[in-house]
């Protein structure tokens, strides 16, 4: 699926170049790396997978040991630091969006960028301390990094939302018999597709507060595997692997 959206992405650009504008070529750089940045993603976290359920199984600690001691296989360090690189690509479009909307309001930008820094830096810091060999659903960081960002989300959704309802409120005074069906339709659009990822990372964000243990939430979406146990009953492996893609 997501290919097929990078293909229809590239060829619309390509095709239809007054789309892209001056910025067709950072477009089609942007399609190309979140792409590339995305597969690679997906194929080492399906690698690293498929060694703690299937191929290491029977290693001491089995499942739970490798969980616990992801950042010691190289293939999930490039899951994880891929998976972030992707993600600020994917804010800093948002940014974009917010900011083309509000015609670059200085008072809309300044505190996002704020925003999209302190996340991109605690994202850092957070990668920095589990390759020390801290356990990452333990690391008090880690909270506050997902709480910036689904912060930066919602604040996103909102101002646009809120941004074309006004647009659609002064149009609709302007010119009465315009159909304005178009502002309704986007505003449905962006607030669909912040509305899962910002639900799942409100949900991930529990567990790690609460320190619980034996359930493996990979949070893709944000592009931060999670890593939550839930072994109450010692004799339980962990059984449930949760994927957000």
């Amino acid at each position: 699926m997501f290919f097929l959206l990078t293909v229809q992405a590239w060829i619309a650009l390509m095709k239809y170049p007054r789309y892209g504008g001056r910025n067709r070529h950072a477009l089609l750089f942007y399609i190309f790396i979140t792409f590339v940045l995305r597969t690679i993603n997906f194929a080492a976290n399906a690698k690293y997978t498929e060694m703690i359920w299937i191929d290491l199984r029977g290693s001491p600690g089995g499942p739970v040991a490798l969980i616990e001691n992801e950042m010691n296989y190289r293939i999930n360090v490039l899951a994880i630091y891929t998976a972030q690189i992707h993600d600020w690509f994917m804010q800093a479009l948002l940014l974009h969006r917010c900011f083309v909307i509000w015609n670059w309001s200085r008072r809309v930008m300044i505190p996002m960028i704020t925003l999209y820094i302190a996340m991109i830096a605690l994202s850092i810091f957070s990668l920095a301390q589990a390759s020390t060999g801290a356990i990452v659903y333990n690391i008090s960081i880690i909270p506050v990094f997902v709480s910036v960002q689904v912060g930066l989300t919602v604040i996103y959704t909102i101002l646009v939302a809120n941004r074309l309802f006004l647009m659609r409120s002064l149009m609709r005074r302007a010119m009465a018999q315009y159909d304005f069906s178009a502002y309704n339709t986007v505003v449905v659009m962006v607030i669909e597709s912040a509305l899962l990822s910002s639900v799942f990372s409100i949900i991930s964000i529990v567990p790690l507060l609460c320190h619980l243990t034996g359930v493996t939430i990979y949070a893709s979406c944000l592009g931060w595997s999670v890593q939550v146990r839930l072994d109450k009953k010692p004799e339980l492996p962990c059984l449930c692997t949760l994927v957000v893609c």
